[in-house]
């Protein structure tokens, strides 16, 4: 497949996803995901201000020095997101999961999300 045709097709998905889900708030924020092949990334967002409340990634160093594979890492992000915005005082967000299939390390942030508190 023409990466400039792939490329497209996952931005498309992405805007459609962001219509259905509609936009972050300070009250109930967006949690964005983003996958790359060796790292994932996950943000909450408040849409109405433009701003990043909280950020987690497999980059961080108590993440990075975990001896696991990437879901398991993935999960691990997905708890760190929840213990920084249970810290905020955010229980409720809007999963966005940016264009990704539902599945393997997306599935896994959301899965630790979740354990860590959050609803949505």
């Amino acid at each position: 497949m023409n990466p400039k045709v792939k490329s497209q097709r996952r931005k498309n998905i992405r805007y459609r996803i962001r219509r259905k889900i509609g936009e972050g708030s300070a009250q109930k924020p967006r949690l964005s995901v983003f996958r790359s092949n060796s790292d994932i990334y996950a943000q909450l967002i408040d849409d109405a201000n433009g701003q990043t409340l909280a950020a987690a990634s497999s980059k961080d160093k108590a993440i990075q020095a975990q001896k696991a594979n990437k879901v398991e890492k993935s999960k691990m992000v997905g708890e760190a997101i929840a213990k920084k915005a249970v810290e905020l005082g955010i229980k409720d967000v809007t999963f966005d999961r940016g264009g990704y299939l539902y599945h393997g390390r997306v599935k896994s942030v959301a899965d630790g999300a979740r354990e860590g508190g959050l609803k949505f």
